[in-house]
């Protein structure tokens, strides 16, 4: 059983913020380079991620996040989130990490599939279009659950 490899993985992505969603793309490209099937299920604030309109506006969350190391009040100081995020960005780009939406451009090339949640879809009053290309399709919960069987469910 230890010899055994991981063949399938799905990763949730629920959050919305910087440091919410590259935790999941970076999961999702990494299965895909070494040959690992890899779906990516956007739910809630991870929508974002893959909504046109949000994709390049998303940032970090400096309130009420623990490993900022700044104390809320601070954190919720206007301009505190987007210089963290211009931060955040000037560091990953030296690092050579794309932006969200190259990413998931990157991802989707490589036999990646993304898909977004019917519930928060229609709680948040979206439809098809309002999605990046790359979003194959809006998908139930049990229908994520059946893509998903035989392989790791990740929630980041």
């Amino acid at each position: 059983m230890a010899d055994e490899k991981i063949k399938k993985v799905s990763i949730i992505c629920s959050k919305g913020s910087l440091e919410g969603v590259y935790p999941a793309l970076i999961m999702a490209n990494g299965a895909r380079m070494e040959g690992i099937e890899a779906n990516l299920f956007f739910t809630f604030f991870g929508l974002d991620a893959v909504t046109k309109k949000k994709v390049k506006k998303i940032k970090v969350a400096t309130v009420g996040n623990p490993a900022m190391g700044i104390p809320t009040l601070i954190g919720a100081i206007p301009g505190m989130s987007a210089m963290a995020t211009w931060m955040m960005n000037k560091k990953m780009d030296k690092l050579d990490i794309p932006p969200i939406d190259e990413f998931i451009e990157m991802i989707n090339a490589a036999g990646g599939k993304l898909y977004a949640c019917k519930a928060s879809v229609d709680m948040f009053g979206l439809e098809k279009d309002d999605f990046m290309d790359e979003v194959k399709k809006i998908l139930t919960v049990g229908e994520f659950y059946a893509l998903a069987a035989g392989g790791h469910i990740i929630f980041t």
